[in-house]
């Protein structure tokens, strides 16, 4: 897996702002928040407070939406909306 990615799922929304302030602070200058499905919108959440209440002067480098085709636990292919959100300091 790529270095400086944060995964979000279905944990609070301030666990993914600690993962990614702590990424930031370590040095990186760039970093990918990665969500799909329910928790896209936590990980809009996520880019958000960082941006706006941690890391003034953050930027949106890109924004790639897409859609996964994965199999359900009952074999059916099910499309999955992703979003890759890419932020730089």
């Amino acid at each position: 897996m790529a270095e400086n990615v944060i995964l979000v799922g279905k944990k609070p929304v301030m666990n993914y702002v600690l993962a990614t302030l702590t990424q930031l602070n370590e040095g990186a200058k760039e970093v990918t928040v990665k969500a799909r499905g329910k928790a896209i919108g936590r990980a809009v959440d996520v880019v958000e407070i960082v941006k706006n209440r941690f890391v003034p002067g953050l930027k949106v480098k890109g924004i790639k939406i897409d859609t996964e085709e994965i199999v359900s636990q009952d074999g059916k292919k099910v499309n999955v909306s992703t979003i890759e959100i890419t932020i730089e300091k």
